[in-house]
């Protein structure tokens, strides 16, 4: 094989992904004008319903032509060897690979955010407003845009750095010493991202004392959870959606309540909420995708191990030099569909996880409250209530609305 065959594979595998989800998406559209099943006639009225279909309209058709735009700029990049140009560049500042991998990067990574955010403004201040979800300041879009690119920098780079320097020094051992910092970031950032974080983001508060926080005291000491950390964020300073997250472990672990959920959520049905993050921790789900991650990770690595010193990697997408942060652009493209099938497999346990947790959930509290509160923010987000089985198999980390009252009401 050489490098012009591995370009049109990649080029070939760009494509059919491509193809395979907007054929995805076209399947899935096809139903947002299906009847309401009877368990959910109660979540819309018909002018709500048909507010969320024309929410679920516009959205497929922006991500039709923002995956148009990705699309061409990534064909367009291969095949003008704009990765050449960019290494060339990079090479033009510094020898050190260290040093060339992060300029090689951070532009690709800059220029990707620049030409990206034009999208990400339009949703969030077109469609989003249209629809009254937002509540994103021009503000505070620009400083969430510094500041994401400050962490990418900041994280990023450093992980970056560290690999670039294992392999320079180990060749192809590099694996074992970048899974092992991957480890450490991943259970650090598990146990502190809301402490670190969330803060440079959202502001967070304690629960006030009163009878919501007694309800779920009472709710976390029934079960044997010992809960004293549990925090309201201001969700509501960019979105009315709602959620709620449970993070860390042992003396760190804690229930993050956005506002919204708050405000939308009568106490026991954010009681019922809270049963099935709980239910999450008994079952161990945490600790299983923790593992999982890192055990995915691990064999990415190792793959990575065997074809990155090969100079065809880098030459395949253009860039005359071998190096290892062309050969890691190049194992990126041709390692997406493995990567698809992890997901798949990852987002099948997630949705089984997803029920067992409202099982625990409808045992140890109340099954009513959590079929009340799914509704209630399935109706407040515009969600659809028909999709396609196949978009839902491919792309549904829970199962749908549908599935899980069913299964609550058994």
């Amino acid at each position: 094989m050489n490098s012009e065959i591995l370009f049109y594979i990649i080029i070939g595998i760009i494509l059919v992904n491509f193809l395979k989800d907007k054929i995805l998406d076209a399947l899935n559209a096809k139903h947002f004008n299906d009847a309401v099943p009877s368990e959910l006639e109660d979540v819309y009225d018909e002018a709500e319903y048909k507010k969320s279909q024309n929410y679920k309209a516009i959205n497929y058709r922006f991500g039709i032509w923002s995956s148009l735009f990705s699309l061409t700029l990534t064909l367009g990049f291969l095949l003008l060897d704009g990765f050449e140009y960019v290494d060339a560049i990079a090479r033009s500042y510094s020898e050190n690979p260290i040093i060339i991998a992060l300029i090689f990067f951070g532009i690709i990574m800059l220029a990707s955010d620049i030409l990206s955010t034009p999208f990400s403004y339009y949703k969030t201040f077109v469609i989003e407003e249209q629809f009254g979800f937002n509540k994103t300041t021009k503000k505070t879009f620009i400083l969430d845009k510094i500041k994401g690119l400050f962490m990418m920098a900041l994280l990023g780079g450093s992980i970056l750095a560290l690999i670039v320097w294992f392999y320079q020094i180990t060749g192809s051992q590099f694996w074992l010493y970048a899974w092992g910092i991957v480890i450490i970031f991943t259970v650090f950032m598990n146990m502190f991202y809301a402490k670190l974080i969330v803060p440079l983001f959202n502001k967070q508060t304690p629960l006030e004392e009163g009878e919501l926080r007694d309800k779920i005291s009472n709710y976390a000491n029934s079960v044997g959870f010992n809960l004293d950390k549990i925090f309201v964020i201001d969700g509501s300073k960019r979105s009315t959606k709602a959620n709620a997250y449970f993070s860390g472990f042992g003396s760190e672990k804690r229930v993050t309540l956005f506002d919204t959920l708050i405000t939308d959520l009568d106490d026991e049905e954010i009681v019922s909420v809270l049963a099935h993050e709980v239910g999450h921790y008994k079952r161990k789900h945490i600790i299983f995708n923790l593992s999982a991650s890192v055990l995915l990770t691990g064999f990415t690595l190792f793959i990575l191990s065997i074809f990155i010193s090969n100079p065809l990697l880098s030459n395949a997408i253009g860039v005359e030099t071998p190096s290892f942060h062309a050969g890691l652009i190049a194992f990126g493209l041709l390692y997406s569909p493995i990567s698809e099938i992890t997901g798949l497999i990852m987002n099948y346990f997630s949705r089984k996880f997803e029920y067992e947790a409202d099982d625990y959930a409808k045992t140890t509290y109340k099954a009513e409250p959590l079929i009340s509160s799914l509704k209630k923010l399935s109706k407040n987000s515009l969600s659809n209530l028909t999709p396609h089985p196949a978009y839902v198999f491919m792309h549904y980390s829970h199962p749908t609305l549908l599935q899980r009252i069913k299964n609550l009401q058994q």
